[in-house]
């Protein structure tokens, strides 16, 4: 059966899932493009369904699917340009535990586009344990397609710092503040917690307070920062390269 209508149930149930609380009443998330419903399904989470354009030729994976009209399916999109299939995947959850390698924590990160690239170049890295305190929601559209399946492949532990601070005991805290020691010569231990701070305000006093290290990126003296996701990444590359 053929969907054209905006109005109709289904589209506004797909629909919904582009804000956070249609997000939080479904407990899914949304996932759109060929390549990233692909990467979602090899990745093993539970895909709810499809929805796919009119005319559509692709692979559905044996999934529920339904079909839309050109108008309907711009209605669930986020992209601009949609590329003629979108999935409903149930959002997954961890527990706040102590971690198990070297990971990250995310202090109060507030861009979704910054969370998801985060979580890429921490996968990449092999960071695959990240802890998200007071952050943007790492599953809205704009975070997962900044990702880039990244948000797939990591396990994203949202809580209190209290309760993540309490969870890091005994692994020693790398906080990232330009007052901090230059990262390319220090030497981090075996096993060990990054922890990047808001966009504007950086680490909140808590998660500083509870950092036995910190380090910065030296910078140029016409550079007063770098954005947040780039620190990140060349902080993540360069405390594995430097035995984490």
């Amino acid at each position: 059966m053929l969907i054209v209508s905006r109005n109709n149930p289904t589209v506004k149930e797909f629909a919904a899932l582009k804000e956070k609380k249609g997000r939080r009443e479904s407990g899914s998330f949304l996932v759109e493009g060929g390549k990233m419903v692909r990467e979602c399904v090899e990745s093993g989470l539970k895909v709810v369904r499809l929805a796919v354009r009119e005319g559509y030729t692709g692979e559905t994976y044996s999934l529920p699917s339904v079909t839309l009209g050109e108008d309907a399916f711009r209605a669930v999109c986020e992209e601009k340009t949609p590329q003629g299939i979108v999935a409903e995947v149930k959002i997954p959850h961890f527990s706040v535990v102590p971690p198990q390698k070297s990971c990250v924590l995310l202090d109060g990160v507030s861009d979704p586009a910054n969370v998801g690239a985060i979580v890429r170049t921490a996968v990449a890295a092999g960071y695959e344990e990240l802890y998200l305190a007071a952050c943007a929601d790492p599953y809205s559209p704009k975070s997962v397609r900044a990702s880039m399946s990244g948000v797939f492949f990591a396990k994203l532990m949202c809580g209190s710092r209290e309760e993540i601070v309490k969870a890091l005991a005994g692994v020693p805290l790398i906080a990232a503040d330009m007052g901090g020691e230059n990262v390319f010569s220090f030497v981090p231990p075996e096993k060990f917690c990054l922890c990047i701070g808001n966009e504007g305000n950086g680490l909140s006093e808590e998660v500083r307070s509870a950092a036995s290290y910190t380090v910065r990126i030296p910078m140029g003296e016409h550079t007063e920062s770098l954005n947040a996701a780039v620190s990140a990444g060349i902080l993540m590359y360069e405390l594995k390269k430097q035995g984490g």
